[in-house]
Formats: structure tokens, C-alpha cells, sequence
């Protein structure tokens, strides 16, 4: 057992299942747990989830060659009898039968957060304030449904100090069902924002399913809450409804528990300057933009709630770069110079929007933008995308280019001596940015996940005449 994650008795007893070959006859254990087959390593548990458009059971030999154990419903066909194996009678009811008994067993202090806008990376940057101090275990990427979120307790190694996770949304009642799964002794919501209209009839009813977070809560636990956002009112009345222990609210409000006094805004970072439970801190944070600056002030005050070191955890947030797909940050080199390229191309509402072009008002030479469709904005989307023409304007941008039927509306709003080329598709931009990018420019791709822009940015570093990608770093 030492260093294993799972014994095979602890996953059985765990999910209800038999366990069966490997030496000794189901006498085996695991040091991690995949979905995937094709990148399943030696020693992990594999579990064979079923699918609308898959059947992880189809790839089980494969998971077995990779030197891995299976979770399966059934044993196919041709699978020897000595393959270490947990038959249970539903894979995804085992899942989550095994993020429920990781739960029970670690004694760690654990945060969940959600929001409209901020969550991966408010989780990201507490797991960067929190590992140096004590083992940290957060969900990775965007771990935040219901296989992502019993997935990320089930991997929590024994031991951990700290764990952290995402909650996201698709419609209501979900956020409810993962917070009592995951039982946070802190709850934060960064934001309420107009993203994901589509799916609610109202940004009312996304802080109404957000608030669900504090279903959750464990008894006396903290909640953490944007001072300045409208809902914080509503959001404080849910939260104080069940057995809350306290309420912290974040931001620039004069009566904010972690209020910001002062920020440098930079294009590389921020030096930021806050008060906590009358403390003054001063710490810089790698990431760079309003938005990080905020959300790091929620970072802050759940270190030092919970009891860490917030001097070390400002230390940590230096070396904090923005996680892929959210801010980070590329080098393409061209003709002996470099153009520099902002990889916001996993996410878009928008408030996200605003938040990344107000970026490039701090960053010298020619700003060019790349956008795609915001997705999910129901009946206010062409209003939505038309009136991102004023950040665009305040920030000094250049050109603008915009890709899906939505951002026609922004297109046609745009002044013409701003205004790029539209196309409907993402691969249709990638010849025109080429011609157009040149040596001193820098480019800000974004859009919502499903309009493909990531393709644009992995096209533009692939075809660079030399890469240095070492610049730091869709659910609701």
C-alpha cells in the first residue's frame, strides 16, 4: 500500500463492486485514476464510462496493455481472467461512489469555487498560494461537472493538506449536487455575470444557481463573496441562511473585508496592494489585468482564513502565470522580431471580454484582435457583441477581427478604420492573421470554446518561424 492511491478492497468496498485478478486475486492497488484510455499510465484504475457518443468499455483492452486496472459494468469478450478488473453495475455511479468515500477519508481543508467568470483561474491561483506551505490537491483544467468533480476527489492523494475545486453549470440543481459531494468548508463565488443567458432566463436566476454553493457548505464554514458585484446582497442572504460561520466579501468597496487599496497594472503582472482584517499586504500577482487583481484579493483571504502563511502565499502569486486557454501568453518570432500572442481562446462572455481587452491598453505597438462568437446569450447576444465595440475603442485597439455569426453584429458596429475582416469559421482567419501579423504586434485571440478560435492560436504558433511559448502563462 505505500504510496498507492486505491487499494483494490477500498475501490469495491467503495463502489459496491467485486474485484478480481492481478496477483493474489484481486490483491492489487492503484496510484491514480483516468477516463482515458489513450493516456492511462502503468498502475492507474481506468474507468470505463459510458457516453451519448461513447463506451469507455470498447477501449478496455488498450487500458490494460498501458499496465492499467479496469472499472467496468461487464467484461468483454477476450479479456484474460487474470486482469485486474472491479465489476460494478454502473460505471458513473461508481465514480461517483468513489469521490463520496474520498471525501469521507481525507482530513483536509477543503475550498469549491464557482462564479460566471474567474473560476479555473481563482482555483489555479490558490493552489499556487497554498502547495508551497503544505501538500495541495486541486481538480485540473476545468474538472468541474458530474464525472469532472468526483473524478478530481477520487485522484486526492492520501495526506493532502489542502484541496481545492471547481463547480460549474449547465442549468439549475447541478452546482447543488456537486457541493454536497464535495462538502467545502469555503465556498466562493468570483462573480455573477451575464454568461450563459441561453440556458436562464435571467442573470437573476444564474446567481440563484450559483448561491447553490452554499448547500453544501459544512457547518461554520466561510463564505466568500465579490463586494462589488450587485448580487452580493442576495448571494450574503443565501449564505448566511444555512449555518455559515462568515460571510467575506472582496473587492474595491470601501467595506470590503479584503479591500484593495492600490494596484500597478502591468502587461507582464500587477503589484497589488490590499488590507485584510486589518492587515495591510502587499504582493505582486504574475497574471496580468484587473480581473486577476480582483480575484487574488479572494486568494488572499482564504489563505489567511484558513489559517496559511499570506506573506509566502504573496510570494507564490509572482510565479503565478494564467492557465492555457485563459490569458497565457506566447512568443511567435517573425522577420528577427517577435509578435506577441494572448491565448484567451477557452472562454468568453461578456465580462471576460471587457476584462481581456482592457489588457492591451497597457501594452505598447500595434493591438491587434481576434474574436470569436460569445456563446449562449440567448436573446441578447446580437446587443452583447455589438456593444463590445466601446472596450475596443477604449483601449486603443487597432484592428479587429471577428470570426461567427454573432460577431457580425460587432463587426458592423465596429468604426471602419477599425474594422478587420469577418468569417464565419475559425480555420477561414488563420491565412488572413498570417498575412497581416507582423515583427512589434500583439494579438489577442478569444471566444467561447465552441467557436474554435484555440485552432487560430495553434496555427499561428505552429506556422511562426521559431516559438517561445515560456511567457507566462465551458461550463458556467
Amino acid at each position: 500500500m505505500s504510496g498507492a492511491l486505491w487499494s483494490a478492497d477500498e475501490i469495491a468496498a467503495a463502489t459496491g463492486g467485486r474485484a478480481s485478478g492481478g496477483y493474489g486475486g484481486g490483491d492489487w492497488s492503484v496510484v491514480g485514476i483516468s477516463i482515458d484510455s489513450r493516456t492511462v499510465m502503468p498502475g492507474e484504475l481506468f474507468i470505463a464510462l459510458r457516453g451519448p457518443n461513447h463506451d469507455g468499455h470498447r477501449f478496455i483492452q488498450a487500458a490494460l496493455e498501458r499496465g492499467a486496472a479496469c472499472l467496468v459494468d461487464h467484461v468483454p469478450a477476450k479479456v484474460p481472467e487474470t486482469a485486474p478488473l472491479i465489476k460494478v453495475e454502473d460505471t458513473m455511479h461508481a465514480l461517483t461512489a468513489l469521490g463520496q468515500a474520498a471525501r469521507r477519508r481525507t482530513s483536509a481543508r477543503i475550498t469549491a469555487v464557482t462564479g460566471s467568470v474567474g473560476k479555473t483561474g481563482t482555483k489555479e491561483a490558490l493552489r499556487t498560494a497554498l502547495a508551497p506551505q503544505a501538500p495541495t490537491h486541486a481538480s485540473v483544467q476545468s474538472f468541474n461537472n458530474h464525472w469532472g468533480v468526483p473524478l478530481s476527489l477520487a485522484r486526492a492523494p492520501r495526506g493532502s493538506a489542502y484541496e481545492i475545486y471547481e463547480l460549474g453549470m449547465n442549468a439549475p440543481g447541478e452546482i447543488a449536487a456537486l457541493t454536497r459531494l464535495v462538502r467545502p468548508e469555503v465556498a466562493i463565488i468570483t462573480t455573477i455575470a451575464p454568461a450563459h443567458l441561453g440556458r436562464f432566463p435571467s442573470v437573476d436566476a444564474i446567481a440563484e444557481a450559483k448561491a447553490e454553493i452554499f448547500q453544501g457548505l459544512m457547518p461554520g464554514g466561510l463564505a466568500v463573496l465579490n463586494r462589488d458585484n450587485p448580487y452580493f446582497a442576495a448571494l450574503k442572504d443565501r449564505a448566511l441562511a444555512v449555518d455559515c460561520g462568515r460571510v467575506i466579501s472582496f473587492g474595491e468597496a470601501m467595506d470590503a473585508d479584503a479591500r484593495l487599496l492600490a494596484c500597478r497594472l502591468q502587461a507582464d503582472g500587477s503589484d497589488v496592494r490590499m488590507e485584510f482584517d486589518g492587515v495591510e499586504y502587499r504582493y505582486r500577482i504574475g497574471a496580468p489585468g484587473q480581473h486577476w487583481v480582483m480575484n487574488s484579493l479572494a486568494v488572499m483571504a482564504v489563505v489567511t482564513a484558513l489559517g496559511a502563511d499570506p506573506d509566502k502565499a504573496g510570494q507564490a502569486l509572482a510565479s503565478f502565470a494564467a492557465p492555457k486557454g485563459r490569458g497565457q501568453r506566447h512568443q511567435i518570432k517573425r522577420n528577427g522580431g517577435w509578435i506577441d500572442l494572448i491565448d484567451e481562446s477557452y472562454n468568453a462572455n461578456p465580462v471576460s471580454m471587457r476584462a481581456a481587452i482592457s489588457l492591451l491598453d497597457k501594452i505598447k505597438g500595434r493591438r491587434i484582435v481576434a474574436l470569436g462568437d460569445m456563446l449562449e446569450l440567448g436573446q441578447q447576444s446580437a446587443r452583447l457583441h455589438a456593444e463590445l465595440a466601446e472596450p475596443l475603442a477604449k483601449s486603443h485597439v487597432d484592428r479587429v477581427f471577428t470570426v461567427g455569426s454573432s460577431m457580425r453584429h460587432l463587426h458592423a458596429a465596429l468604426p471602419m478604420g477599425q474594422r478587420g475582416i469577418h468569417v464565419e469559421q475559425a480555420e477561414m482567419l488563420v491565412p488572413i492573421l498570417a498575412g497581416e501579423l507582423k515583427a512589434g504586434d500583439t494579438i489577442l485571440i478569444k471566444g467561447s470554446l465552441g467557436s474554435a478560435m484555440g485552432q487560430v492560436v495553434d496555427a499561428l504558433l505552429a506556422n511562426g518561424d521559431g516559438v517561445d511559448t515560456s511567457v507566462g502563462g465551458e461550463r458556467a
